[in-house]
């Protein structure tokens, strides 16, 4: 009679296992779902895209030669290369298009940046990349809304983009004198991404 017993306790165990595993089972993909989430919802908090970490930072600018916008008049050299991002002095990089909403929005910005008389003295240069899109809207583009750049190029294929590591337009890129990239700015340049934007500017100029 004490082994009947003994057996029925030793399979009322291990039903009562296999339930609570099977539970277990259940419970593990809902609280990897609530982690998962719950990690979406702090990155989105932050609110900031600027600070997407890019493994460009550090690294030299790539190598590229992009024609010139047809068309446009421009204070420097018509195009841009990777040798005008080597030249001494610190550059700005923006990458736009015409399409673009969040680059229409920032023009302001740009053209704030283009006429800052303290980096003009400095020797910063602001150039421009227009990123996969039709020249004549890129021309009609800056036409309407004002130029801000010393240069711009035209990269129809988005070959360069891809070497820049940009992940959509509008993105802006601060590289030093010998052609180091030293700041990343995903995003339209606002008040909110300006300091961080200038502090880098600033930063890009010491040895």
């Amino acid at each position: 009679m004490s082994n009947i017993r003994t057996s029925i306790h030793l399979r009322s165990s291990a039903m009562a296992r296999r339930r609570a595993l099977a539970r277990l089972w259940l419970i593990i993909p809902l609280l990897v779902f609530v982690g998962i989430g719950a990690l979406l919802l702090v990155r989105l908090g932050a609110g900031d895209p600027s600070l997407v970490p890019s493994a460009v930072i550090g690294r030299p600018a790539p190598q590229f030669a992009l024609e010139p916008l047809e068309g446009l008049r421009t204070p420097g050299p018509p195009g841009l290369s990777g040798a005008d991002l080597r030249k001494g002095h610190v550059t700005i990089v923006n990458v736009f298009a015409s399409w673009c909403i969040e680059c229409r929005e920032e023009q302001g910005a740009l053209m704030a940046l283009a006429s800052d008389r303290m980096l003009q003295r400095q020797g910063v240069t602001l150039t421009g990349i227009v990123y996969k899109d039709d020249p004549r809207n890129a021309l009609a583009y800056l036409a309407a809304n004002g130029n801000p750049f010393a240069q711009v190029g035209i990269d129809r294929s988005g070959r360069t983009g891809i070497d820049f590591g940009v992940y959509g337009v509008p993105e802006t890129y601060v590289v030093k004198g010998d052609g180091t990239i030293a700041y990343k700015l995903v995003g339209g340049i606002s008040d909110a991404s300006r300091p961080a934007l200038m502090a880098a500017i600033a930063g890009a100029e010491r040895p």
